[in-house]
């Protein structure tokens, strides 16, 4: 679907990169752990159905955020949508602050409504009866709380991409209504968790940055690093940038750098990868990285 898509305007896809050189990197983000999150939800032993979301069972709701909290690394952005910048956004409070996104999920669900950052979500009426009733999108199919999640931050959050197709209709998962360009991934990051960005690339053309892997190993150690690319098969041994707009993210984790290789641990739709790549290749499919760091003062 998204190939199809390309032909007719650029559909971005975020690479959400956390990484390293040879170290950890430094987490001045972190608010909550994994432990709290899970203590918290689980004083959740039953939910009555929301009057908002009909169509959102309250027994796979919470086993949905249980899920998320004790493997922020699982979620999964259904197969054939558009999901996947929302889906890399999700990275960054699953890992930095899951007891907050828990409640901010908990308030969504009874009020309909909830504030993340500085956005006030206020879901539109299709969307409300559409969570939870998205089918034939893999493991998506059983998490109703990531389908609310991934609807509501595609429904609020448009940028030129989604001009033709603004409201939600059955479907639309899959269609512009969901796609994201650069400029506005940027904008969601710097609204929803209060973060700067410094970003470099665009749409179309490739970063004017050279030595890029320097580059990215040079900001390893804080905050978040997005890439921006055009291939859809790291994992593959067929190498060939085919495409020549990007068309997919990924969360790299870890990047080491030997001469002309490059070895990175990146985090793709719910799976971890360990891949070696070559300098050109990684230059070839990269078209934006935004670095992402938390502050204290946000600004918009």
């Amino acid at each position: 679907m998204i190939r199809h898509y390309i032909k007719f305007s650029a559909v971005l896809l975020f690479v959400v990169l956390v990484s390293t050189s040879t170290r950890a990197s430094h987490d001045s983000s972190r608010h909550s752990t994994r432990e709290e999150a899970l203590n918290y939800l689980a004083g959740f032993t039953a939910l009555q159905p929301s009057r908002h979301w009909p169509n959102v069972a309250p027994v796979k709701f919470l086993e949905n955020l249980r899920m998320n909290a004790d493997n922020p690394m699982g979620l999964y952005a259904g197969r054939g949508t558009n999901f996947c910048s929302y889906a890399a956004l999700s990275y960054i409070p699953l890992n930095h602050d899951p007891l907050g996104f828990a409640k901010f999920m908990l308030t969504l669900y009874e009020q309909g409504k909830a504030t993340m950052g500085s956005v006030n979500f206020r879901p539109s009426h299709p969307v409300l009866k559409a969570a939870g009733t998205l089918k034939y999108k893999g493991k998506m199919d059983e998490r109703p709380a990531d389908q609310m999640w991934l609807l509501i931050t595609a429904d609020h959050f448009k940028g030129y991409l989604n001009i033709f197709n603004r409201n939600y209709d059955q479907g639309d998962e899959d269609r512009f209504w969901a796609v994201s360009n650069y400029a506005k991934f940027n904008r969601m990051v710097r609204k929803l968790f209060n973060y700067t960005t410094e970003s470099v690339g665009s749409d179309f053309l490739r970063p004017m940055t050279t030595g890029l892997t320097d580059y990215l190993v040079n900001r390893m150690d804080s905050g978040v690093v997005f890439l921006f690319v055009n291939n859809t098969r790291l994992a593959k041994k067929d190498h060939g940038a085919k495409k020549r707009l990007p068309s997919h993210f990924i969360v790299l984790q870890k990047i080491v750098a030997e001469g002309d290789l490059v070895t990175i641990t990146y985090w793709d739709n719910g799976a971890r990868t360990l891949q070696q790549v070559s300098r050109k290749f990684l230059r070839k499919i990269t078209f934006g990285v935004t670095y992402a760091n938390p502050t204290s003062n946000h600004a918009e």
